[in-house]
């Protein structure tokens, strides 16, 4: 089960964990991007102090990113 957490707590976790840099950020958006075999891959990440647990699935949808791993990291 996912839990609630802030957007600055999932880039970190994204960027030391899962290998993506931030690549910039405009307003409350922080866009982070990784390099893979099959192509590059990227998401954005809103920097809320609380992300609703859809906006996180939503992020990790597109960072291509199980659940089950990202909540090994929480």
């Amino acid at each position: 089960m996912l839990w609630r957490i802030s957007g600055k707590e999932c880039v970190k976790i994204l960027c030391n964990k899962f290998g993506f840099k931030i690549k910039r950020q405009r307003g409350s958006h922080i866009v982070l991007r990784k390099e893979t075999p099959e192509g590059a891959v990227g998401t954005v990440v809103p920097n809320h102090k609380e992300l609703k647990v859809g906006t996180l699935k939503g992020v990790l949808e597109l960072a291509k990113i199980d659940e089950e791993d990202f909540e090994e990291y929480q």
